[in-house]
């Protein structure tokens, strides 16, 4: 188990992403608050102070759970978010693919130790699979 007051070895987050994406349905579906929502071409401030306009690539909407589980273990991360989600959804593969959207689960796992494997269980990466989402790990050494 992390301590809370230190930096967490692992955590995750569950987004949907593609030019299409309205945070808004996305909002409603889950009927969860997102911790990121954006649309495709919504203002960025520009970075550089130069003043330009820049817009949002693609649109994407997601939740982490970073702040709501305290774990140095994948697991309890990626069951968090199924649970706050309700996964698995038997329509969510037709919803994301009518919309082009990308579904995953993004984990950051740190192993500067070089010793700690990701722990995805299988059930995890099946059900995932089925909806057509992935699961990418963010190894940081």
């Amino acid at each position: 188990m992390a301590d809370k007051n230190s930096q967490p070895l692992a955590y995750a987050s569950f987004t949907i992403s593609g030019d299409l994406v309205l945070p808004e349905f996305w909002t409603g579906y889950f009927d969860v608050v997102p911790d990121i929502a954006h649309r495709k071409g919504d203002p960025i401030v520009d970075p550089t102070g130069q003043g330009r306009n820049i817009g949002r690539r693609t649109g994407v909407w997601g939740v982490r759970s970073k702040s709501a589980i305290h774990n140095d273990l994948l697991e309890p991360h990626l069951r968090h978010l199924i649970r706050q989600l309700g996964l698995p959804r038997g329509d969510l593969l037709e919803l994301t693919t009518q919309t082009a959207a990308h579904m995953r689960f993004f984990c950051y796992w740190d192993n500067e130790s070089g010793t700690r494997i990701p722990d995805i269980p299988d059930d995890i990466r099946a059900m995932m699979e089925s909806m057509g989402g992935t699961i990418e790990i963010d190894e940081y050494r």
